[in-house]
């Protein structure tokens, strides 16, 4: 029976059938294209992302254009525009892109501009840097025609409002929301990472951080090698959940590094995560990490220091949601 599900899985894959008419169907399966994020509510990004797939065109510009799809999307609160803001009341953004090549670029603790992530790609393509941060940041996003917005929506605000009631600013008091990071509900990022038809890979990450974060704070999402990392011969991995974890075992960069070694993808993701609980003992078990890796082969993997982490997948098959195998239960 040709039901709804299976009436949309085709509409979005309609510009690929065209693809199979031409002759090129036997391309696409030499080497698998793949497009993965963290979190099932990015089956949307993903699709985005596949059409530049499905076409030929490049991993990284897959996953650029995916990505922005959360980041313009005010109901998302942990990435772009309405985004959660810091304990200032102030929107603040971090991307970072990567490319097949090493090429990468990025922007943090960026105000006023809805999609970063193709700020960080200009970085890459348009200076000599891959990192810009604040004020700089937006200076070159201004001279690069980007406008100034309010990324502040009212739901947000009221959700602002409502933690100033009892809000303390000591940088050691964790807000009552922030008891959850790394969860669903704050979960702090969207990392994206793609293989293309030529084999090659491209990756992006991108968020508003955590919901009322001390002003000026920056996680893993825009830094290379933790929040993000590629190398075109082994692999590509992105994270998410609490940054500081991350950051302080390169996380990305971990995982990319033991499937070199000859792990799985979900193998490299699960000994990355065990590395926190090592260096963070029992602390471990208050926070939430996840990691996602695809190697040379489309070979995909995730796993989670909690429970309750997810992430899609989109192939010539269609789009499909796993539940990643986590350390906690």
């Amino acid at each position: 029976m040709f039901n709804r599900r299976r009436f949309i899985q085709f509409t979005s894959l309609g510009s690929l059938s065209l693809l199979f008419k031409q002759g090129y169907a036997e391309k696409l399966s030499k080497n698998n294209p793949i497009v993965i994020s963290t979190w099932a509510p990015n089956v949307l990004a993903n699709q985005v992302a596949w059409k530049t797939l499905a076409s030929g065109g490049r991993a990284v510009d897959a996953v650029e254009s995916g990505v922005q799809i959360p980041e313009a999307d005010p109901k998302d609160q942990s990435v772009g525009y309405g985004g959660f803001p810091d304990r200032d009341g102030k929107v603040t953004l971090d991307a970072c892109i990567m490319d097949e090549k090493g090429n990468c670029g990025a922007v943090m603790f960026l105000e006023g501009i809805k999609h970063p992530i193709k700020v960080a790609r200009l970085v890459m393509e348009k200076t000599p840097h891959v990192q810009l941060v604040g004020e700089g940041a937006q200076q070159f996003a201004i001279q690069q025609g980007f406008k100034i917005e309010n990324l502040l929506t009212e739901q947000s605000a009221k959700a602002y409002r409502e933690w100033l009631k009892n809000a303390d600013y000591d940088p050691m008091v964790i807000p009552e929301l922030l008891k959850k990071q790394g969860q669903i509900d704050n979960h702090d990022t969207i990392g994206m990472i793609a293989m293309d038809v030529n084999g090659n890979f491209g990756g992006a990450c991108t968020t508003s951080g955590m919901a009322f974060k001390m002003r000026g704070r920056v996680g893993d999402s825009p830094i290379i090698g933790a929040g993000l990392f590629i190398d075109n011969e082994i692999g590509a991995a992105t994270a998410t959940g609490v940054g500081e974890e991350v950051v302080r075992i390169c996380g990305a960069h971990t995982v990319v590094e033991l499937m070199r070694q000859g792990y799985s993808p979900q193998a490299a993701c699960k000994f990355t995560v065990e590395r926190i609980i090592r260096l963070r003992g029992a602390k471990a078990k208050e926070l939430q990490v996840g990691f996602i890796a695809i190697n040379k082969k489309g070979a995909h993997g995730g796993y989670a220091l909690q429970k309750g982490f997810t992430y899609a997948v989109h192939t010539m098959e269609g789009s499909k949601v796993f539940k990643a195998k986590s350390v906690y239960d």
